[in-house]
């Protein structure tokens, strides 16, 4: 049995070669980072396990793999980029993901984005590299509310991280939940009372758009939205209405609909935005524990096979 990790990139290469033990099945890696679907099939030809960080898997691509029967995907965010149960049902391939394993590493981003736009600092350097002297208000987030949209262990992070920096903390979760300080609320009253809202959903066929435009205008016009979670979350044309009207103060996303970001995406040219490269989880810790989670799949699909 053989894996392939299709789009390692150098970074994650290098990761995986130092954690791999001489008793583990044998991983081809490819440290091209962009691959296309079409160029799947001869990557994984003879390959039983994929192991997929960024890279769209169509059911109709896999029919033409008949060796795969395993995909491991970086993450949790899966469905961004193939459909688990056609998968399984139409080819019979498991698709197997990974948890927890950033979770410091993306809640010290959203902390890191939210207090970035609270005091304008990716608007004033902007202007400042192109030769502008612009002094904006910043927002005193001490005493403020944040609202955490879904709670597992990203937000239970950011949670910890907001409490230490004297804020009040709000959640709402679709299944019930309790921590310490930390007050779940219904969802309307969560909108409601965010200074903050920082969103934390997996994304799947119930939360795709989830804040949709009814939604965002429950927001006070003060407030800042932070995404670390997933663009598709969020309806993007509303959410940019929102911006460009003022009903929305300012939104800091590490995450977008299309990925890359099209260099001429409206995004770029609103200037209450500040923007991220889908760069939360990329940490030296959280790479080790990316890829040792990756392989421990692999190791107990081989050992599951006999």
């Amino acid at each position: 049995m053989r894996a392939n990790f299709v789009d390692a990139g150098e970074a994650l290469a290098q990761v995986m070669r130092r954690l791999r033990r001489e008793d583990d099945l044998p991983v081809t890696v490819n440290v091209q980072p962009n691959v296309t679907p079409e160029e799947l099939p001869g990557h994984l030809a003879g390959h039983a396990i994929a192991i997929i960080d960024h890279t769209a898997l169509p059911t109709a691509t896999a029919k033409q793999i008949p060796s795969l029967k395993h995909v491991v995907f970086l993450g949790t965010g899966a469905r961004s980029y193939m459909n688990p149960e056609e998968l399984e049902a139409e080819c019979g391939i498991q698709v197997h993901i990974i948890k927890g394993y950033g979770d410091t590493a993306v809640a010290e981003m959203a902390f890191t984005l939210m207090w970035t736009a609270a005091k304008g600092i990716a608007r004033m350097d902007r202007e400042m590299r192109a030769g502008n002297w612009l002094r904006t208000d910043g927002v005193e987030l001490t005493g403020k509310t944040v609202g955490l949209l879904g709670y597992g262990g990203i937000a239970a992070e950011m949670a910890r991280l907001c409490r230490g920096a004297g804020m009040k903390v709000l959640a709402w979760n679709r299944s019930p939940r309790s921590a310490e300080g930390v007050e779940f609320v219904e969802l309307d009253r969560l909108l409601a009372e965010s200074d903050v809202l920082s969103v934390h959903l997996l994304l799947n066929d119930e939360t795709r758009g989830f804040l949709s435009a009814e939604r965002l205008a429950k927001l006070k016009p003060s407030a800042i939205l932070v995404n670390t979670a997933r663009g598709a979350v969020v309806d993007e044309a509303a959410m940019l209405a929102a911006l460009r009207t003022g009903r929305l103060a300012h939104a800091a996303l590490d995450v977008f609909d299309v990925e890359p970001l099209p260099a001429d995406h409206p995004l770029t040219t609103v200037p209450n935005v500040t923007l991220s490269a889908h760069s939360a989880f990329r940490t030296p810790e959280a790479s080790d524990n990316l890829i040792e989670a990756a392989l421990n799949h692999c190791r107990r699909i081989v050992a599951e096979a006999g």
